[in-house]
């Protein structure tokens, strides 16, 4: 089998100053992207700005004999998404690849989560995701290729305790994602979401000990292949973690249809909750209009 490379295509990378982003910003650099290292320096919630982190990643891969330039803008407004794939446009001419991966934690649980916990981190998560990728899909769909990775979480798909403004804004790039799927479908751009388990800064202190089985090097060959020409799939979800790879899909099942069509009695939907409820039969719709 040939090499998976990625000669002339530019990537941007958000959140790449460490952790997964940098270790995506090497791998692809080394196989011959040029690479856009995007971070804002700050610290794990979000709080701060510098320019080390990114620069750090620069400097390795332009020492290994690779491409690379460091953007330190950040990603929760217009602007700052506008900055950075402006950054790939004068330093490369063009984009190709967007992994958005730039993330904060600030946890608490539903009752003791202050408002400005929620709204910074759909601000960053979410809206910075959407930033970054609205500049570069129009890049994208002018010259008919892409590729879109959106980092969502187990989080956000199935709920975790302490998280709510995490999980929601998780669970809101799948949709994202969907839409950047079939948006581009026509102009050969595929988008796709991995819920990754890792050791990262933002996860070490949760993970504790159980940290050592999952590196960031195990995320790292996914993402290279979602993000490769060679990618097959769009509109997917990935579980990634540990040395282990799944599929996660959202699905519809058959369900109960109203006999004469006419509007149900709740007493109607309860005596048919085992038929609405059942999951026999799904199947995994490819947009709202299937489902």
């Amino acid at each position: 089998m040939s090499e998976i490379r990625y000669d002339g295509r530019v990537a941007i990378i958000t959140g790449a100053g460490g952790g997964l982003g940098r270790g995506y910003a090497l791998y692809l650099a080394a196989r011959g992207a040029k690479v856009v290292v995007n971070d804002l320096g700050g610290g794990a919630d979000g709080a701060g700005s510098g320019t080390r982190a990114a620069d750090a990643v620069v400097g390795e891969i332009r020492a290994a004999g690779g491409e690379a330039i460091a953007n330190y803008d950040s990603v929760a407004t217009a602007q700052g998404g506008a900055a950075i794939v402006q950054t790939a446009l004068d330093a490369f001419g063009t984009v190709d690849i967007v992994i958005n991966n730039a993330g904060i934690l600030r946890d608490g649980s539903i009752v003791k989560m202050p408002s400005a916990n929620f709204d910074i981190l759909i601000d960053v998560h979410l809206k910075g995701a959407f930033y970054v990728t609205q500049p570069a899909f129009r890049v994208m769909k002018e010259k008919g290729y892409g590729r879109v990775v959106y980092t969502a979480s187990g989080a956000g798909v199935f709920g975790n305790f302490g998280q709510a403004n995490y999980a929601a804004a998780k669970m809101g790039l799948v949709g994202l994602s969907s839409v950047t799927a079939i948006e581009g479908a026509k102009y050969n751009i595929r988008s796709n979401v991995i819920t990754p388990i890792a050791r990262t800064r933002l996860t070490e202190d949760l993970m504790g000990a159980m940290g050592e089985a999952f590196a960031p090097e195990y995320i790292v060959p996914m993402v290279a292949y979602l993000v490769s020409e060679e990618c097959a799939y769009s509109h997917e979800i990935f579980n990634v973690g540990g040395g282990r790879y799944a599929r996660v899909f959202i699905a519809s099942a058959p369900g109960w249809q109203v006999p004469d069509g006419g509007v149900p009695s709740v007493e109607q939907v309860r005596d048919n909750l085992d038929a609405i409820y059942s999951d026999a039969g799904f199947r995994i719709p490819g947009s709202a209009a299937e489902a």
